[in-house]
């Protein structure tokens, strides 16, 4: 039990990678809060985690309710030892093509919102803790039409160096994950279908050198290991599980003769 004791607090911990670590943690004897701003997937995900899992609604943007849910947490399950700041949005910004709330949105969401979740956090964070924010490989990749997006995990990126040298006087450590393509529901605008979803697949699995997008467990995994005491002596670093589509491109599937 690698985290037995301890309280974490996940946002948009209702779907996907968040979801995913919100049971890894749970299995691994935390105790958890996941954050979201729909009601609904909130206390479904809460109902099929168990455990005591709490759900909080509030919304990333909303500074406000983001204390709100923070200090509940920290009133109902105690002081809290792990932050995941995971809650973010997809979406494409073409040039000629996008609106400025568009683009402003999606910005918000997943820069702005993942500072004032820190933020939030803060004076209910233990000394020692660990703050673990969900990057992107879109920060690194250069992907045609996704310049918002890039942009804000780019910002997180520079972020996490800068947040883990102005908490280091409280051992506080901070870190990133990196997901690659992985198996969400972030997806569901792009491929509504299976078929679409298989295509898909196949296309951001053929950019890796491991062949396929990653599962959301892969990633929770990876948090995990940040999250827990094995990691006590890092900080600033990302994690990458991306099946090596950054770091061994050359690699890649769609270069193989077969």
């Amino acid at each position: 039990m690698r985290l037995q004791g301890k309280v974490a607090v996940i946002t948009g911990g209702n779907s996907g990678i968040g979801f995913a670590t919100a049971k890894v943690f749970a299995a691994e004897g935390a105790k958890v809060a996941i954050v979201g701003r729909n009601a609904e997937t909130l206390a479904r995900a809460a109902e099929e985690l168990g455990n005591g899992v709490l759900a909080l609604r509030a919304d990333v943007t909303d500074a406000a309710s983001l204390e709100t849910a923070f200090a509940t947490a920290a009133e109902k399950l105690g002081r809290i030892d792990i932050l995941f700041a995971n809650a973010g949005i997809g979406g494409a910004t073409p040039l000629g093509q996008t609106a400025l709330e568009q683009f402003e949105q999606i910005v918000r969401t997943n820069l702005t919102g993942v500072f004032f979740s820190v933020q939030a956090a803060l004076p209910h964070l233990n000394d020692q803790g660990s703050v673990i924010l969900n990057g992107s490989v879109h920060a690194v990749l250069g992907m045609p039409g996704w310049s918002a997006y890039a942009a804000a995990k780019g910002g997180v990126r520079a972020m996490a160096r800068n947040l883990a040298s102005e908490l280091a006087p409280r051992g506080i450590r901070v870190n990133q994950v990196t997901p690659g393509g992985t198996r969400t529901p972030i997806w569901s605008a792009l491929a509504p279908t299976d078929d679409a979803m298989n295509a898909l697949e196949a296309r951001i699995g053929g950019m890796s050198a491991l062949g396929r997008m990653s599962e959301a467990d892969e990633i929770a995994k990876a948090a995990l290991y940040l999250a827990s005491d094995d990691s006590l002596n890092v900080t600033g670093i990302e994690i990458t599980v991306d099946g090596g589509a950054t770091s061994a491109p050359s690699g890649a599937k769609i270069f193989r003769a077969a």
